[in-house]
Formats: C-alpha cells, sequence, structure tokens
C-alpha cells in the first residue's frame, strides 16, 4: 500500500498549484494527478452537481490504485468531503481545512478575509473552519471569479489584474484584516499582485503549501510513505489535453507532456 502512488484532483489545472508543493515537499512519491477539463469550473455548478462529479473522479484515482485522495479543489473540498470519507475506506484531504488552521493561527488581531469562486464562498465552508479553530475570529468573504481566468491567461502581474485586484479587495481592506486566505488552488498565481493591493502587512494563507504538509503528516501517521524512493507523475484529463498542457506547463514551471485524455464513468 505505501510504494501505491497520491491521487490528485481539481476540477482543471488550479489544482497543479496543490501538485507543485507536493511534489516539492515530496519528492519521492509517486502521483496520478486528474483535471477534469470538460466539466471546469467546479465554482459555478450547485452543490449536488459538485459531489457527483468529485465521486467520479474519486473513483477513477481510485481504480488507478492510489493510496491517498487528495481534493485539490476548494469547491469540491467545501461540499464533496464528507461523501467522499462515506464512499471510500481511503484518507481523503480537502484544502479548505490546511488553510483555515493555518489563519486561524496567523491572524493576531482576529480579523480574517477569504477570497475564492462563488461555490466556495456560498458554501461558507472557510468561516465554518476557522470558527473551529478559534470560533472568535472574525470572517470576511468575497468571491473573485475573474482571478482564475487572469491567472491561466498568463495576466497574473498584467494590469488588468491590478485593477480587478482592487475593485475585488477594496471591502476587504476596509475591515482591516491581517490575513487572508487564498481560497482557489489558481489564486497563488495572482500572489504578487494581491499583495501589491492589501499591502505587506496582510499574510497571505496558500492552502497548497498547508495542505501538502498535512499530506506528508497523515502519510507519515498511517505509515504511507514511501520506502523507495520513486517520483513518477501521471497526468490525466477529461478533455482534448492541449490546453492543460500549455497552461499547466506554466503553473508547474516545467513542460508537461504525455496527458492523456479519459472518459469518467457516471455514479
Amino acid at each position: 500500500m505505501s510504494e501505491r502512488a497520491i491521487g490528485v484532483f481539481d476540477s482543471g489545472v488550479g489544482g497543479l498549484t496543490v501538485l507543485k508543493e507536493i511534489i516539492r515537499q515530496l519528492p519521492e512519491e509517486d502521483i496520478v494527478y486528474l483535471g477534469d477539463t470538460a466539466r471546469v469550473p467546479y465554482g459555478t455548478k450547485s452543490p449536488q452537481t459538485v459531489v457527483r462529479y468529485a465521486l467520479e473522479a474519486a473513483a477513477f484515482l481510485v481504480r488507478h490504485r492510489v493510496k491517498m485522495i487528495v481534493v485539490a479543489c476548494n469547491t469540491a473540498s467545501s461540499v464533496a468531503l464528507p461523501a467522499l470519507a462515506e464512499r471510500f475506506s481511503l484518507p481523503v484531504i480537502g484544502v479548505i481545512e490546511p488553510g483555515a488552521r493555518k489563519a486561524a493561527a496567523e491572524t493576531c488581531i482576529g480579523r480574517v478575509g477569504v477570497i475564492g469562486t462563488e461555490g466556495t464562498v456560498k458554501s461558507a465552508a472557510y468561516t465554518a473552519a476557522i470558527h473551529r479553530f478559534n470560533p472568535d475570529i472574525e470572517v470576511f468573504s468575497r468571491p473573485c471569479p475573474l482571478f482564475v481566468p487572469l491567472a491561466e491567461e498568463g495576466w497574473a502581474d498584467h494590469p488588468v489584474a491590478r485593477l480587478t485586484a482592487e475593485e475585488y479587495l477594496s471591502p476587504l481592506k476596509s475591515h482591516e484584516i491581517d490575513a487572508l486566505v487564498l481560497g482557489c488552488t489558481h489564486y497563488p498565481l495572482l500572489k504578487n499582485t494581491i499583495r501589491t493591493v492589501v499591502g505587506e502587512s496582510v499574510r497571505l494563507i496558500d492552502s497548497a503549501e498547508e495542505t501538502a504538509r498535512m499530506v506528508a503528516a497523515t502519510l507519515k501517521s498511517s505509515g504511507l510513505q514511501r520506502t523507495e524512493p520513486s517520483g513518477k507523475r501521471a497526468f490525466f484529463v477529461t478533455d482534448v489535453p492541449t490546453r492543460f498542457e500549455k497552461v499547466g506547463g506554466a503553473f508547474l514551471g516545467s513542460i508537461l507532456q504525455g496527458v492523456e485524455q479519459v472518459e469518467l464513468d457516471w455514479i
């Protein structure tokens, strides 16, 4: 079991920011990544639809004999983790709890901002998770849907991104937050622009880094760490891989090749 791969899925390329951190922290582990690019984005879908998509994606990974499932999607993490944990007898890790834990630890004044997709913000999953760690923290949330296409277009540092960030983040600045959760896996690519807008005094919480740490800790506590270093990567998508290879390569900072298109079974 310990020599099996870690399974990671997302609605598209955003989860590659989580994958990159897992590779950095656990270079010896094999990884199977699935991007559900035929049905991206998840952030505008109903919770029921997202749960079904997540179950189908996880079932695909289980058929590849993975030892753990990492839900590298904030929207799916916000609504689908209970269903996944009930269906599959493997460790299932989402990106919300690790980010919430870090935000609760980092805020000094108890005022935290959360940005994400419409689906993630509407779920209030980050607010609930942060309050589990500290119920006295005030949480202010804001959807930032245009950040995703800006990141995928390679415009993370473009003046358009700066103007968009100022529009989205000004209400959060008015609440005088001192920590901001980047509640979408695309958003770390806009970290420089976001930091410029909110200022150096606001701590930016990257869920990808915290999720990778939780993956490492869970592997260790479950006795699932590889005993023989390997580091193989396999990439699958549900639509033609051309754009995924191009955009995903920019996300990972390396060329993506050999991405395979697959179909998911309906659940």
